[in-house]
């Protein structure tokens, strides 16, 4: 059945090609921060082990909802990691940074994703659809909070 929503074929296939972008985003920095979970070391173990859990947890029902999203709007969602990759800002990690390298790089995956959802904005406001305008508030909330909180656990630039 086609979608009637009130909302264009071609608006939805924009929204849709923007909260790719978003999702791809937020599952490889869900991958980034489960790895810095496994992988931190250091005085602040247990405090980074259990503030990265908590991230991508959060990270984990944001994909979720993304790609829910998409299908709401009558597209397919990427799926694969092969997708994922081809579309995501944010660069892997390589090899096994220090807890603070791990907290400056969460950082700017945070950054990225709230630059992500704000270049959606425009696209879906124009389209009059406040469901996906909703999650890309809070999915700039959260990033944008979340980046504030790492930053002030640096030491250094």
């Amino acid at each position: 059945m086609q979608v009637n929503i009130g909302i264009t074929q071609e608006q939805r296939k924009s929204i849709a090609e923007g909260l790719a972008v978003l999702l791809a985003d937020s599952y490889t920095l869900y991958l980034k921060t489960h790895n810095y979970h496994w992988n931190v070391t250091g005085p602040m173990f247990q405090s980074l082990h259990t503030l990265f859990e908590g991230q991508y947890q959060e990270l984990a029902v944001a994909v979720d909802d993304i790609a829910e999203r998409i299908r709401a709007l009558g597209e397919f969602a990427p799926g694969s990691y092969k997708e994922f990759a081809k579309i995501t800002t944010i660069q892997e990690a390589e090899g096994t940074p220090t807890a603070e390298e791990m907290i400056k790089d969460l950082v700017k995956g945070h950054e990225a994703i709230a630059k992500t959802s704000r270049n959606i904005v425009p696209i879906a406001g124009n389209a009059s659809d406040e469901v996906t305008l909703d999650i890309l508030t809070q999915r700039m909330t959260v990033h944008e909070k979340t980046a504030w909180m790492l930053r002030s656990m640096v030491t250094t630039n």
